[in-house]
């Protein structure tokens, strides 16, 4: 496979949600859509993603995956879609490099401005993902068990705001964010996902994300350094879940 030019490099991003799967790409800014659910496998993903853009062009893709990422790659199912994720060659189905990272933090990449971000997801499950002085960290905070039973992602997912009721639902996000705020210490806090529109009001030290941010972060993901108001962003030195990152298109101009 040839690599792309990086200064001419067209990326297509793909933002896998447990209800749909977002697309966007360098020359189409404009996201297409279709549903995911228990299903969805990731040959259908695939299928259905070329389906959508036919017509586009792009050099390499983007994935942002709702699951635990390790050195880019996928190594746990994730929880609400179909199987047959851990060991699935992306960049064979697509005939084109691929990069895949946790989907809360490629949003949290496209949302930092530098410093300690903590970033937390309020969608489907809960996302989390840390960013320290432009390293990110991916987290599963969502996992940990918070009372009675009940991880965090429990209370303040999709299935904890329907059981509650949104009243409820908002003092408890209210609580889980200041008491992650109060563990991790972060400068600031970048509250995203859908159900941030249900909040009336943010916690303190926090800002509004944007579902847009997962988009940036996989334009991001290509540059080999990514700078803002802030400084810079290293996208190719990542601990935790997401490790090192091996460039495919730098790796393939190499051989």
């Amino acid at each position: 496979m040839k690599p792309p030019s990086k200064q001419n490099v067209k990326i297509l991003v793909v933002d896998v949600g447990g209800s749909h799967v977002k697309c966007v790409a360098t020359d189409h800014k404009s996201p297409v859509q279709f549903k995911s659910g228990s299903k969805l496998t990731p040959e259908r993903m695939v299928r259905n993603i070329l389906k959508i853009t036919k017509g586009w062009r792009f050099d390499a893709v983007s994935i942002g995956y709702p699951g635990v990422v390790r050195r880019g790659k996928i190594v746990r199912e994730p929880n609400n879609l179909g199987s047959g994720w851990v060991g699935f060659d992306f960049q064979a189905a697509f005939g084109r490099p691929v990069k895949t990272i946790n989907d809360a933090a490629m949003q949290a990449l496209g949302g930092y401005e530098g410093g300690k971000m903590l970033f937390l997801g309020l969608g489907t499950g809960l996302g989390s993902a840390l960013i320290v002085d432009g390293v990110i960290a991916t987290m599963e905070l969502g996992h940990l068990h918070c009372a009675d039973g009940h991880n965090y992602e429990d209370y303040v997912g999709e299935q904890g705001r329907r059981r509650l009721g949104n009243k409820k639902w908002r003092r408890k996000v209210q609580a889980v964010v200041e008491g992650f705020r109060k563990a991790l210490l972060p400068d600031y806090i970048v509250l995203g996902g859908g159900n941030v529109a249900n909040l009336k009001r943010l916690p303190l030290h926090t800002r509004r994300g944007d579902n847009a941010y997962a988009f940036l972060g996989g334009f991001r993901l290509w540059e080999p350094q990514s700078r803002n108001a802030a400084g810079p962003v290293r996208i190719g030195w990542t601990i935790a879940d997401e490790g090192h990152w091996n460039d495919p298109i730098a790796d393939e101009a190499a051989a």
